[in-house]
């Protein structure tokens, strides 16, 4: 079958079968695959081959993908992130390599933490032939279970790891208390 965007598989699978009565049933499946890709199943069939296919229809990143797969409106992405907790601090660990401190914000608020930014796509001279990393806007919200002195908040950018460390209020740190 023909489309705007070229050749496209169509695969049809009828089957037949006896219903509970004794009547014969036929059952009809009809798949469309992208252009070129092996039918889904197939040994050789990748699904991540077959998004980046349909991908290339649209001009290499289809229109409102990165805001759906970020979750937020006018974001290209959410960046991998670890929050650890212990008795007097959350650290929040994010990874932004390549991402210079100037183009990173880190704002508080309430107990939600935000971070902000853009990974700027390098200048190159020759011709690029295959792009796997993301660039474009990011943004990491998180709420911290307690409260917490937005003053007393540090953060740090180090081999491409943006650590935050918020220390808890002294009111929802543990204390131990003697029995008497």
């Amino acid at each position: 079958m023909a489309g705007p965007f070229g050749t496209t598989t169509m695969t049809i699978q009828v089957a037949y079968r006896d219903d509970k009565e004794g009547r014969a049933v036929t059952d009809v499946e009809v798949r469309e695959a992208a252009p070129d890709a092996p039918a889904a199943g197939s040994p050789s069939w990748d699904p991540f081959a077959e998004l980046e296919a349909w991908a290339r229809r649209f001009g290499h990143r289809p229109p409102r993908w990165p805001a759906l797969l970020s979750g937020f409106e006018g974001v290209d992405f959410t960046p991998l992130a670890d929050i650890e907790e212990s008795d007097d601090a959350w650290m929040i660990e994010v990874e932004l390599p390549g991402v210079k401190k100037k183009d990173i914000e880190v704002e508080t608020r309430g107990r939600t933490v935000v971070i902000t930014g853009e990974r700027k796509e390098k200048e190159r001279k020759g011709v690029l032939r295959q792009r796997r990393r993301v660039t474009g806007s990011f943004r990491y919200e998180v709420t911290v279970g307690g409260e917490f002195d937005p003053e007393a908040i540090s953060a740090r950018l180090a081999d491409g790891e943006l650590t935050i460390t918020i220390p808890k209020a002294e009111q929802d740190q543990p204390r131990k208390i003697k029995i008497g």
